[in-house]
């Protein structure tokens, strides 16, 4: 079913990449839009967007979830779309990986968006509508080596809205799971750890990708239009993912081979 005119979204992560892209083809399609992000001003990115309200969130303070949820009911007693979208990139060989990496990323990109669902479900539950779309990443779903932080995270969101799926399903509440590869973004703006390596190896593959953010976004809405719970937004996922779950032995040749030139790297 297409996202009709004067929905109502809130998107985190909104002041750039995926969450930005989808701000701005959704406030073209009528819809209104609560753009949240860390800053405390409107970002100049949001600015001039038609449909779009802009409320500071960091997904990691209940407080500021506890606001947006006060928001929404008083200016529109109710929320059509929740996308749980903002979220962080860390990598690097598991001995390199210090613990308070492994925190930051879990705080950010896992129970972020946990926080997100906890908030919204009770009013989606009591509309007995709404469709919640967790940003995980085809890394929730095929796991490369030197990603162990990252693969964890995206697996647990991949993980959980698979649980809610089924779980928000008797009070007529969706639940869609995002799973982009490597697309044009910031994201190699929050890269952090001691892996230089595999930090460069991650900005490279972003920098060079050849799909932009517009048209993921483009892909994650009619995905979300088709019911998918799971939206591959490319065809690189769709392969890795197919080869996972049909020919288990191909996928662990080419992860191993992957690992093997990485290591020649070192």
């Amino acid at each position: 079913m297409a996202i009709a005119p004067n929905s109502r979204i809130l998107i985190t992560g909104a002041a750039s990449g995926l969450g930005l892209a989808l701000a701005r083809q959704l406030g073209d399609r009528g819809c209104r839009v609560l753009a949240t992000d860390v800053h405390a001003e409107l970002p100049e990115s949001l600015r001039g967007i038609d449909g779009v309200s802009y409320l500071m969130l960091d997904v990691t303070q209940d407080v500021d979830w506890a606001r947006a949820r006060d928001w929404v009911v008083e200016e529109w007693d109710g929320l059509d779309y929740l996308f749980n979208n903002a979220g962080v990139a860390a990598g690097g060989r598991i001995e390199l990986s210090e613990i308070d990496q492994w925190q930051w990323i879990v705080e950010i990109n896992l129970l972020g968006v946990a926080r997100g669902c906890r908030t919204f479900t009770p009013m989606l539950k009591d509309q007995g509508s709404g469709h919640i779309i967790n940003t995980a990443s085809a890394a929730g779903l095929v796991h490369p080596p030197r990603m162990s932080e990252y693969n964890a995270v995206k697996a647990g969101v991949v993980a959980l809205s698979e649980t809610l799926l089924h779980e928000l399903k008797p009070y007529g509440v969706k639940v869609s799971v995002i799973c982009p590869t490597f697309f044009k973004t910031n994201l190699t703006a929050s890269l952090r750890g001691k892996d230089e390596a595999a930090n460069a190896s991650a900005a490279k593959l972003i920098d060079r990708a050849k799909l932009s953010a517009d048209v993921i976004a483009e892909r994650v809405i009619k995905g979300i239009e088709k019911d998918k719970h799971i939206i591959l937004t490319d065809r690189d996922g769709r392969i890795a993912y197919a080869a996972k779950r049909f020919a288990r032995p191909l996928y662990y040749s080419m992860m191993a081979k992957a690992s093997v030139q990485m290591s020649k790297k070192d």
